[in-house]
């Protein structure tokens, strides 16, 4: 009977050192730091290292706070909080996961345009990296899909709340990104007209000027849309084209050339 209790006692003791073990190893870096402290006191301390630009003992702080009290009062500011210090302490995938995480967890927050707005800062900052801009990388070349990503997080600002106070910025930003989307899918389009690929090129400038109507780009999308629906065949659609050039530019639709002298990619073999 002694033996029994020993051996019960040995697995008890040795089950709550696994849960307390697992406990301290699920605690956040704040959590592990810092003092046992009220929330409006954790919150009053992350406030001050926000405002001081110390970021990282922001985030610090804000963590414990979240985690210690899930339901308190400033829980759910710290949340936004959150995203922001992440944001500025350049911890780009913990602002993302953050902000998604609010959105979906809190649809009619009253501030739910500030999460979607600092999403769609931390996209729109991910592209063009430093090495990137240091060699000059074109970028028309690359599939922009952080800009489609940041585009679309300020567009939701944009459409959905167009009182709120970042609605401005977000709509200077899209024009920025407009343009570049604009600019990647004449990229595109050009490449299938060189390759003789005229329907895909025809629907990639189509697409531009659909999508991201005022940008730059737009005038060559309907150069191009008329090129392509000539060498198609498809006459009316050509004319109509050259209505609608004629009527946002001045003179007539520049000849894009003949033939590249390449066979469209579905003759390679003819």
């Amino acid at each position: 009977m002694p033996l029994t209790l020993s051996r019960t006692r040995f697995w008890m003791l040795l089950a709550l050192l696994a849960a307390a073990l697992l406990a301290t190893g699920c605690k956040t870096r704040g959590e592990k730091e810092l003092p046992q402290t009220a929330p409006s006191v954790l919150y009053e301390r992350a406030q001050q290292s926000m405002t001081s630009q110390d970021f990282n003992t922001a985030i610090r702080v804000l963590e414990a706070l979240v985690a210690r009290f899930p339901f308190a009062e400033e829980t759910r500011q710290a949340r936004l909080d959150l995203i922001y210090a992440y944001y500025r302490g350049r911890e780009t995938e913990s602002a993302l996961d953050s902000a998604d995480t609010f959105i979906r967890e809190n649809p009619t927050h009253p501030r739910i345009d500030y999460a979607w707005y600092i999403k769609g800062l931390v996209e729109f900052e991910r592209t063009p990296n430093i090495l990137e801009r240091t060699f000059k990388v074109d970028l028309d070349a690359r599939p922009p899909q952080t800009a489609r990503k940041s585009y679309a997080a300020f567009r939701k600002v944009v459409e959905d709340y167009p009182k709120s106070e970042y609605a401005h910025d977000a709509r200077r930003r899209m024009i920025h990104l407009r343009n570049r989307l604009a600019d990647y899918q004449i990229y595109v389009a050009r490449y299938y007209m060189k390759r003789g690929a005229w329907i895909a090129a025809a629907q990639r400038a189509k697409e531009t000027v659909e999508q991201y109507d005022g940008a730059p780009a737009v005038r060559e999308a309907l150069e191009i849309m008329v090129a392509a629906y000539e060498r198609l065949g498809m006459k009316e659609l050509a004319d109509q084209t050259r209505t609608v050039y004629a009527a946002n530019y001045e003179g007539a639709v520049p000849d894009r050339g003949p033939n590249t002298g390449k066979k469209p990619w579905w003759k390679l073999w003819g």
